[in-house]
C-alpha cells in the first residue's frame, strides 16, 4: 500500500496518528475499502481545487456563494477540479439537472466529458455514467443528468432549468455576456443552486463582470500548483515562456486587465523591450524609493543604465518588501557595487536626513544624490513614460513586478495597480529622470 500518500490521507481522518498505523489498517482492510480510499479526491487536491466554504463571503453571500470561479494557469487542474465538483454535486443530489457549457459543443464533450481528468475518467468504482452523443446527454445512474451546451449558442439555454452548472474556458466563449445570461437566469432549481466556472486568465469583459457579482468566490492558481506534472512539461514551460507576458498568463493564472488610460499599456511595455545584446553604456544609477514606515513596506530598487546614444535602459529590479532601514540601504550598497554605480538617487521626502544617513553607513563612499518630490508618483511618471513612448527608454529584460505597477499608473493622476503604491515604478522614474538630465559634474565609481 506504499502507493499511498499516507501524510495526505491521514489529515482527513483524526483515527490514526502515524503511517504505521494506517497501513496496518490498509494492509488488514478489504480491497473494496481500499478501492474507495483511494477514489476519495479529498485527500487529492491540492490547495487551490478545495472547494471554498459556503459562508467564505460572510455578509456579502448570506446564502452561501453562488459562483465559484476558478481562474488558474494551464495544467494547475482546472478540468479536474470541474468535473470532481459536479460528481459531489451529482451524488448529493440524485436526480440533479446539470448544465456541462464550454467554449463549443465538441470543446465539452472533448474536455469536460471525454477528456483524461472529465467526468467520464473521474467516475469511481460502480458509477457507469452514460454519455448519449446523439442527444448531447450524460446519464450518472442515479437519476442526475448533464446536458451540454456551446458558448456559441446563447439560445439553448433560454429555457432549461438546472440546478448546477459548469462552465468551462468561459473568457473563450464567442457569445459570452448572452450565453451567461441564460445560463444564469436558468439556474434556480433546488434549495442552492450554484455554479463552478473554470478559466484561463483573460482580459475580457464578461471575467470582469462576473468578478464583481457579490456571489462570486475566486480561487488563482499558477501551473507549478500542480505537483503531478511531468517535470519536462514544466521545465519546457518555465524556459519557453517564464517572465513572458503569455507565460505570466497561461503559466501564472495572472489576469493582466488594461487600466483605462495607462501611462504604460501592455503594448507599449512589448514593444520597449529590448531584444540582443545592450550597447556600451555610459552611465549607471540606481534609483531608490525609501518605505514610508521604518517597519519595512517596499522599498524600490531599480538600476539604469545610459547608452552613448542616450537611450536610457532598466537593467535590474532589486527590490525589496520587509525591511528595517539598515537592511534596504545594505540591498541598496550592495547593487551599486554590482553594477558599478556612478550614483544611487533617493527620494528624501519620506525620510529626509535619516535616507542619506542609512544609504551612507551602509556603503562608507557611496554617491548618493537626494530628489524631492514635488509632484505625486504618477506626474512625475509622465515625461519618463513619454522616453519609453518614443524609443528614448527600454527594458533590459523582463521584470513583472515593476511592469505591472508601471501598467497601473494612469495619465489622469491615479495608481491602479498591485500594492497601495508603485515602489518599484516611483525608483524607475528617478532612475531615468537622472539619467535623462545632463550631468552635472563627474560621476564616482569606486566604493
Amino acid at each position: 500500500m506504499n502507493a499511498f500518500p499516507l501524510a495526505r490521507l491521514r489529515k482527513t481522518a483524526a483515527t490514526f496518528d502515524s503511517d504505521a498505523e494506517w497501513r496496518w489498517f490498509l494492509k488488514g482492510a478489504p480491497g473494496p475499502v481500499r478501492r474507495a480510499l483511494w477514489e476519495q479526491w479529498v485527500w487529492q487536491a491540492h490547495g487551490g481545487q478545495e472547494e471554498p466554504r459556503a459562508d467564505i463571503l460572510g455578509e456579502r453571500a448570506p446564502h452561501g456563494w453562488r459562483l465559484w470561479l476558478l481562474m488558474a494557469g494551464r495544467g494547475f487542474g482546472k478540468t479536474r477540479t470541474g468535473a470532481e465538483w459536479i460528481w459531489a454535486r451529482v451524488r448529493e443530489n440524485p436526480g440533479a439537472q446539470v448544465a456541462l457549457v464550454g467554449a463549443s459543443e465538441a470543446e465539452a464533450v472533448r474536455v469536460m466529458i471525454d477528456g483524461p481528468s472529465g467526468i467520464l475518467a473521474t467516475a469511481r468504482s460502480g458509477e457507469q455514467p452514460v454519455w448519449i452523443p446523439t442527444k448531447r446527454v450524460l446519464h450518472f445512474g442515479n437519476g442526475a443528468e448533464g446536458f451540454v451546451y456551446s458558448g456559441r449558442s446563447p439560445e439553448k439555454l433560454r429555457g432549461p432549468e438546472h440546478h448546477f452548472a459548469w462552465a468551462d474556458e468561459l473568457a473563450k466563449w464567442r457569445h459570452g455576456d448572452k450565453t451567461f445570461d441564460n445560463l444564469e437566469m436558468g439556474l434556480r432549481l433546488g434549495e442552492r443552486p450554484r455554479m463552478i466556472v473554470t478559466t484561463t486568465p483573460r482580459p475580457v469583459a464578461l471575467v470582469r463582470r462576473i468578478r464583481a457579482l457579490e456571489g462570486t468566490v475566486e480561487t488563482r492558481g499558477k501551473t507549478l500548483d500542480n505537483t503531478h506534472l511531468p517535470e519536462a512539461f514544466v521545465t519546457w514551460a518555465m524556459e519557453t515562456y517564464g517572465g513572458t507576458r503569455l507565460g505570466r498568463q497561461e503559466l501564472d493564472g495572472v489576469l493582466f486587465e488594461e487600466v483605462s488610460g495607462a501611462l504604460w499599456t501592455r503594448e507599449t511595455i512589448e514593444k520597449s523591450r529590448q531584444s540582443g545584446t545592450l550597447p556600451r553604456l555610459e552611465r549607471i544609477v540606481v534609483g531608490v524609493d525609501p518605505p514610508v514606515s521604518a517597519g519595512g513596506n517596499a522599498c524600490g530598487i531599480v538600476v539604469c543604465g545610459l547608452s552613448e546614444d542616450k537611450v536610457a535602459y532598466v537593467l535590474a529590479d532589486c527590490s525589496v518588501e520587509g525591511l528595517r532601514p539598515e537592511g534596504w540601504a545594505k540591498v541598496v550598497a550592495k547593487t551599486a557595487e554590482a553594477w558599478e554605480a556612478d550614483r544611487v538617487v533617493a527620494e528624501k521626502n519620506q525620510g529626509g536626513d535619516m535616507v542619506e544617513s542609512v544609504l551612507r553607513s551602509a556603503g562608507a563612499m557611496l554617491p548618493v544624490r537626494l530628489v524631492s518630490a514635488t509632484r505625486n508618483k504618477v506626474r512625475r511618471a509622465e515625461p519618463v513614460a513619454a522616453l519609453f513612448e518614443t524609443g528614448k527608454a527600454k527594458l533590459a529584460g523582463r521584470f513583472p513586478a515593476l511592469e505591472d505597477e508601471l501598467a497601473g499608473l494612469t495619465a489622469g493622476g491615479g495608481y491602479e495597480g498591485p500594492g497601495e503604491s508603485p515602489d518599484r515604478a516611483d525608483a524607475m522614474v528617478w532612475a531615468v529622470d537622472a539619467l535623462a538630465k545632463p550631468r552635472a559634474e563627474p560621476g564616482i565609481r569606486g566604493f
